[in-house]
């Protein structure tokens, strides 16, 4: 069974955790958006532009927070 990759996004400009928004998960900072779900659609398949527009989020900001990603994953063993 492969490991179950995260991602350390402590250090992102474009991310916020707030304990009372989306349970605490990772959002874009100042939305409700969680960036995983950005990262899950880009790992399913998903282009940047379709995630821009599906979201309603500025393609470059999606482009970001997928490279900070891909430079930033934590295996961790399932």
């Amino acid at each position: 069974m492969p490991a179950q990759e995260t991602v350390d996004w402590s250090e992102c400009p474009l991310v916020e955790v707030k304990s009372g928004l989306q349970s605490g998960s990772p959002v874009l900072r100042g939305t409700r958006m969680p960036v995983n779900a950005i990262v899950d659609n880009f790992d399913y398949g998903v282009s940047p532009a379709e995630i821009s527009e599906q979201f309603e989020l500025p393609e470059d900001c999606v482009r970001a927070v997928l490279a900070y990603a891909k430079s930033h994953r934590v295996a961790h063993p399932v």
